[in-house]
């Protein structure tokens, strides 16, 4: 009912901007010049007018039975009393402006105001976490176990099963593992496809690994569990080497793979972006293609290719779908790769669509979730950081 109400409101505002419109035409008598603004305007001010008060309506009489009814008829009443404004002086497009600007900045608050309100729950619920294991941040930042949901008494956590330490450790393996594969593979792609590869190849092969960006994770995580692990477990064995069936290695190359396009794509515009200038300077000067790349391409890059590695870990931290049918579910304190491990993403999920009671479970979940937080923050401030120091500005 509601989308029929919104598409009834449209059409509508669809009227009153054609009416306007045309009667602003006939207020000037012809001479359009003499209009403060143009008929188009008069027609969008009353299009914006419908709108709103269209949408406010339907949102104010959400609970009464004709609030269908009743917010189509506020919309045709405001579209008629900005109809009857219409004269030869009536700055609509100043209007709309400024109706549009109200738009445009109150999406920006939604923006503002979401974001504030995600901080202060993730705050708020990492207080009340903090405060039902005694303050015990010592526990929870470098505890070697995590089960917290198990051994509750009367619902009360034991702070000795709630350490972090496995979680961030299978993190960091598996965010370096990826980026060990991807970073190597999809630079070197950037720079032959900026530099070295013809336009008609680039426009083969660009679009091949763009492919790899638009695969679901679900089935990066199936060729993961069916192909990735079980070729690393079977390899592992012909050389004595024990690989579990679930390991940050197997884990790690698939979603090393995952990343390639993101870090490949972003390192190729920054290249590109690159002044012509500075490479003929280079070339001038008697330096090859490869030298030229090498010390002065890739060092004016520098800023925009870490960036783009930046990406690559944020996507390899967010991960969750391929390590949760490639690495485990299991919390494990191990620093070897072999072996089945966990991440803190993975977690945060297993709280949240568990059995235990929503109360109980909110509480490590989203403790996590605020570690998470700190931790990309602080990252993300590193990399601005090196970003202004080493960004170079041409003219």
């Amino acid at each position: 009912m509601v989308a029929f109400v919104a598409l009834l409101t449209t059409l509508v505002a669809a009227g009153f901007f054609l009416l306007s419109r045309q009667k602003a035409v006939l207020v000037s008598n012809g001479d359009l010049a003499s209009l403060h603004s143009r008929p188009g305007y008069h027609g969008f001010y009353s299009f914006l007018w419908v709108m709103l008060f269209g949408a406010a309506a339907l949102l104010a009489f959400a609970n009464l039975s004709l609030h269908p009814a009743l917010a189509l008829a506020v919309a045709v009443i405001a579209g008629i009393a900005s109809s009857l404004n219409i004269g030869v002086d009536t700055r609509a497009r100043n209007k709309s402006e400024k109706i549009v600007t109200g738009i445009l900045f109150a999406c920006a608050g939604v923006a503002v105001l979401t974001t504030i309100g995600i901080v202060l729950s993730l705050v708020f619920e990492t207080f009340n976490f903090f405060e039902s294991i005694n303050w015990r941040v010592d526990k929870f930042l470098f505890g070697p176990r995590w089960s917290p949901l198990s051994g509750l008494q009367n619902g009360v956590i034991d702070p000795d099963r709630v350490g972090i330490m496995p979680l961030l450790l299978g993190t960091a393996m598996i965010t370096g593992i990826a980026m060990l594969i991807a970073t190597p593979i999809g630079l070197f792609a950037a720079i032959y496809l900026s530099e070295f590869a013809s336009l008609r190849l680039r426009g083969w092969i660009k679009p091949m690994m763009e492919v790899l960006a638009g695969i679901p994770t679900v089935v990066y995580g199936f060729f993961a569990a069916i192909t990735v692990a079980p070729l690393l477990r079977d390899t592992g064995g012909l050389f004595g080497v024990n690989v579990a069936s679930e390991s940050a290695l197997a884990a790690g190359i698939v979603i090393g793979i995952m990343i390639i396009p993101s870090i490949s794509s972003l390192a190729d515009d920054v290249i590109n972006s690159v002044p012509q200038s500075l490479r003929d300077g280079s070339y001038a000067l008697g330096a090859t293609r490869a030298e030229t790349v090498r010390q002065v391409v890739l060092p004016a890059a520098l800023p925009g290719i870490f960036s783009a590695l930046l990406l690559g870990v944020s996507r390899a931290v967010g991960e969750t779908m391929v390590v949760v049918m490639a690495a485990g579910q299991g919390a494990n304190l191990t620093a070897n790769p072999l072996e089945a491990v966990t991440t803190v993403t993975v977690q945060i999920v297993m709280l949240i669509t568990g059995d235990t009671d929503a109360s109980t479970a909110a509480g490590p979940a989203f403790s996590l979730a605020f570690t998470l937080f700190c931790l990309t923050l602080v990252l993300n401030i590193l990399a601005m950081r090196f970003v202004r120091k080493y960004r170079e500005i041409y003219e």
